[in-house]
């Protein structure tokens, strides 16, 4: 689900990414410190260090620069899971990969000034919220050569979203039971992700070329077929 960019312009010059970045880089900052109705673009020009007319260069507003730092969290999670599963000999265990999904996450949450705020989204109802839309599209494209399924499988698609949500209701939970993520909740999310995703995505990697199984998986009770 492609989102519009909070964007008034898009940097083409290396002098004017770098200002942007360093606007990012105090928007976060100032989140961490006052919370998102203590943002504010002049407290964020002020910690960048640049004019507020450099702020509304980008920027028509505070919800717009958010909604950027948000779009560059979830590049960055991508990256960190990129570059966490670069494995150049084969294909990739799907448990492994989903365990590496929420470990960055965690890590993220932990350690990121200003995510804990706005991770992938402004703050918005619940209703209406889109993010995890996103997240699990880039999730999916990401993982999808790596597990040998097909990123065009609407039930594999939907099968994301859904694990998804869930992991995110569990994992907001987590944090609000104990501050760094009680362990126990973060151990029950990733056997939530395993049993409901293992009927889809199969045995312990999934063989190259089969695609996504279908959303019927064993019968209850039935020893899981694992690929010859």
């Amino acid at each position: 689900m492609q989102q519009p960019s909070p964007l008034r312009r898009v940097p083409v010059q290396r002098r004017s990414a770098q200002r942007l970045a360093r606007i990012l880089d105090a928007c976060a900052e100032v989140l961490e410190e006052t919370g998102y109705e203590g943002l504010s673009t002049r407290a964020v020009a002020g910690r960048a260090e640049v004019p507020i007319g450099s702020v509304y260069r980008f920027f028509p507003n505070k919800r717009a620069m958010a909604e950027a730092l948000a779009g560059r969290n979830l590049d960055s999670y991508a990256d960190r899971i990129t570059r966490e599963l670069a494995d150049p000999d084969g294909p990739v265990a799907w448990r492994r990969a989903m365990d590496v999904v929420v470990d960055e996450y965690l890590a993220m949450k932990r350690t990121v000034p200003g995510f804990a705020l706005v991770e992938f989204t402004v703050p918005a109802p619940r209703e209406s919220r889109q993010a995890n839309y996103a997240v699990a599209d880039r999730l999916l494209g990401l993982l999808a050569g790596r597990l040998g399924v097909d990123v065009a499988d609407e039930r594999l698609r939907t099968a994301f979203l859904v694990g998804v949500e869930a992991a995110d209701a569990l994992l907001q939970l987590a944090f609000r039971v104990d501050p760094d993520g009680d362990p126990a909740i973060v151990t029950q999310t990733k056997e939530l992700l395993r049993s409901y995703l293992g009927r889809y995505l199969g045995g312990e990697e999934a063989p190259r070329g089969t695609g996504a199984r279908t959303p019927e998986g064993p019968p209850p009770g039935a020893e899981p077929h694992l690929p010859a």
